[in-house]
């Protein structure tokens, strides 16, 4: 008992985490404009300059009005609780997940908190955690229709419904069902045809009418994502997305994993743990899943982004096994008893030990984050100090700023009177000659012309990284003025 308290305790911890994602600035201000319009969406984009007349597909619209109705509603704690809605999120989502696997509760946290480390850079005020709790509701219930309570297929619709308005990540649902049903559609066929003995197998194969109705469920829950204000134009948005190659390979989370850094790292080991345990532990036949995980392992490699969906689909997987280890020392060792005790007592402290160094404080600046988010962007790399200025000197301000990519969403947030540049929305984004990403990149390189570049558009200032190029490049040109700078950014004016 006092280990599952220590490990629940440091899965807090973990899932709480300030309001500091790049593009959740942007989803919040989205979310306060449509409670505020009587959730009207707008028909092109509101909070840029360069892209005004871009027809903005907003994929996460209802995930963005709850978190405003969260922000607005608990007024001064409005923030806190934004940060409360993600924690519990993700918590849902890992417990789900690892509640598939039936084994005592310590197996189940050991393996969420194993997860944790891992997925730690994606957590937060993310809205694609929306579609991880998604995953693992329907990794529920496949697990549900496979003990052969196929009547559990008809909540699918529904959740899909409510998915495809809440986060454009609801593909990845549907492409797990896919996958699922067709591994039980072809392993069912080979073991009609004699190829594969079903004696062997140690996990429920559907038959051919289960797998009919499963089929039905499945066409009525791609119909229902069409059930969204923007129809199919909200799939073809997804897929431009996910087929732009540009912005594939230069967003970092679209990215191929690598191994190097603190997150690639923390995943080699999860994969090591995970290869380790299977090796010694795993001698089910289970075709079906190791499909499964074998896909969105490869898939994980592609994509940083895919990484926590691997994590979902292999967590019961880990508890299942650590829980077979675990037996497996006890029968093994003369003095189990003890050892297993022993064993378990050190767990305990060594998380008491590694809670009283993260606990308090991260909690106490869990705390601040959510109840003074202003004090507490001093601390960051965010420019709240520049936006206080321009708040105080509204006279110097432009019409058409410039701002660095990643400081859009919190301008978005924080400084809404004003148009941004670009901001986390927009990568994908192109019409005629404006491909605001690729002219943003180019802007940002060494030899660019980037005069040129803020000239096309109308820049007239200019909100900058501190000693960037592109800051050098302006403190020496003859028409720009240095307006504002601290520690963080440099604040430009154009003259005239």
């Amino acid at each position: 008992m006092a280990l599952d308290v220590m490990l629940c305790l440091f899965i807090v911890n973990l899932t709480l985490q300030p309001l500091v994602e790049p593009d959740f600035g942007w989803h919040l201000r989205a979310g306060l404009d449509l409670i505020d319009h009587g959730w009207s969406l707008p028909v092109t984009d509101p909070y840029s300059h360069t892209m005004p007349d871009w027809h903005w597909v907003e994929h996460a619209w209802l995930t963005d009005g709850l978190l405003a109705l969260i922000y607005r509603g608990l007024g001064p704690y409005g923030a806190l609780g934004v940060i409360l809605f993600f924690g519990i999120v993700t918590t849902t989502a890992l417990w789900i997940a690892a509640s598939l696997a039936l084994v005592r509760r310590s197996a189940r946290l050991l393996a969420i908190v194993g997860a944790l480390w891992v997925a730690l850079p994606y957590l937060g005020a993310r809205t694609q955690l929306i579609s991880v709790l998604g995953v693992a509701i329907v990794l529920w219930i496949l697990n549900q229709i496979t003990a052969f309570r196929t009547a559990t297929a008809w909540t699918l619709p529904p959740l899909f419904l409510l998915w495809s308005n809440l986060h454009g990540g609801f593909t990845a649902g549907l492409f797990v069902v896919a996958v699922v049903m067709a591994g039980h559609a072809g392993l069912r066929f080979l073991v009609d045809r004699g190829l594969v003995t079903a004696g062997r197998i140690a996990e429920p194969l559907l038959g051919w009418g289960d797998l009919a109705r499963v089929a039905a469920a499945f066409c009525v829950s791609a119909v229902a994502t069409l059930a969204n204000p923007y129809g199919w134009q909200l799939h073809a948005e997804i897929y431009a997305s996910l087929t732009d190659r540009f912005m594939l390979e230069n967003l970092v989370e679209w990215r191929p994993v690598s191994f190097q850094g603190w997150a690639g790292r923390a995943y080699l080991m999860y994969l090591i743990g995970i290869t380790v345990l299977i090796a010694g532990w795993y001698r089910r036949v289970e075709p079906i899943r190791r499909m499964l995980l074998a896909l969105f392992f490869v898939l994980s490699l592609f994509h940083w982004r895919n990484v926590t969906l691997f994590l979902m689909v292999s967590i019961p997987l880990v508890a299942q096994l650590l829980e077979g280890a675990g037996r497996w020392a006890v029968e093994r060792l003369s003095t189990a008893a003890a050892v297993a005790k022993a064993a378990i007592t050190s767990m305990t402290v060594g998380a008491a030990l590694l809670l009283v160094h993260l606990g308090p404080d991260h909690l106490v600046h869990i705390w601040n984050a959510g109840t003074m988010p202003e004090t507490f962007f001093e601390q960051t790399e965010y420019p709240i100090e520049a936006v206080r200025w321009i708040r105080a000197h509204p006279q110097e301000a432009g019409d058409r700023l410039y701002n660095d990519y990643g400081y859009g969403g919190f301008l978005d947030w924080w400084l809404p009177e004003h148009k941004v540049f670009i901001d986390g929305r927009m990568p994908a984004w192109r019409l005629g000659d404006r491909w605001i990403f690729s002219d943003y990149l180019r802007l940002n390189r060494p030899d660019s012309e980037a005069l040129a570049i803020l000239n096309r558009y109308g820049v007239d200032w200019a909100l900058v990284n501190k000693d960037s190029p592109l800051a050098e490049m302006l403190a020496r040109e003859p028409g720009w003025h240095l307006l504002y700078g601290d520690a963080k950014v440099d604040l430009f004016r154009r003259d005239g």
